[in-house]
């Protein structure tokens, strides 16, 4: 196949995932913004390359690339917690703009690399000036830590062409299970980090709230006024002192109130 028909096949998976990772990202910072614990980390996407697309089409056989193989676009769902990534597949089982036609759970039935994480193949539509396509996409869920275990695992698959040594892979299998432990060690004090990180995102959003109030008083000509609450800010952003914070907010909102009639 040319270059400029691999283009053209390639277009709408490019466009799946960059409109998919938007949607996830935004999934997270709607939890941000109201200032709740976000089960989604972070999020990262990718279009298979022309070479490894024929590779693997080689290696399986396949004719109908676009209807057989899974992976051509596919996302990725990085989590603090194995608890959210079974939290993310009900969000995903939810949505009206994607359908799920096949999930692999790799965390309660992990390969025998040791690699876990959790799949979902969903065809996903794609409007352009051509019409409208389904497409499939794979979306891959998995902590941090499993993250972490299979770019290392992803290395040592290039660096070996696949044939990972068995004294290496033993070593890898062992790695998994540590990291693993390290999932379940962070599941005992989830409760604990999901707190402090609501903490530490109310006072941000609350820090902003109050800058932007600090603003207005300079904008209606609340000189000194402005410069006494940036001056109290800036203190309590070495100090955090959430009742203090909302108290310069209910004052500065007092002060306002008069330039608002």
């Amino acid at each position: 196949m040319e270059y400029k028909k691999w283009e053209e096949v390639l277009a709408p998976y490019n466009n799946a995932v960059e409109e998919l990772k938007v949607k996830f990202k935004n999934i997270r910072k709607e939890y941000l913004t109201k200032g709740e614990y976000s089960p989604i980390e972070f999020v990262t996407g990718r279009t298979k390359k022309v070479s490894s697309i024929k590779a693997k089409a080689e290696r399986l056989k396949l004719k109908y690339i676009e209807e057989e193989m899974e992976d051509i676009a596919g996302i990725r769902i990085m989590c603090q917690f194995v608890e959210d990534i079974y939290y993310i597949v009900s969000l995903i089982k939810r949505r009206t703009d994607m359908t799920i036609i096949n999930e692999k759970d790799y965390i309660q039935n992990f390969k025998d690399s040791g690699y876990r994480s959790y799949h979902i193949i969903i065809k996903y539509p794609i409007n352009s000036v051509a019409g409208s396509k389904e497409i499939l996409c794979e979306i891959q869920i998995r902590t941090l830590a499993m993250n972490f275990w299979a770019t290392i695992e992803h290395s040592l698959k290039y660096k070996y062409e696949h044939f990972i040594p068995e004294n290496v892979a033993v070593r890898l299998r062992r790695a998994s299970d540590a990291a693993f432990l390290l999932d379940q060690e962070m599941s005992e004090i989830r409760e604990d980090i999901m707190k402090a990180q609501v903490m530490s995102q109310i006072k941000i959003l609350t820090m902003r709230e109050v800058s932007e109030r600090i603003e207005k008083l300079y904008e209606v000509g609340e000189h000194i006024r402005a410069k006494l609450y940036k001056n109290k800010l800036d203190l309590l952003d070495e100090e955090y002192d959430e009742f203090q914070l909302i108290e310069i907010k209910k004052e500065i909102d007092y002060i306002l109130q008069k330039y608002e009639k």
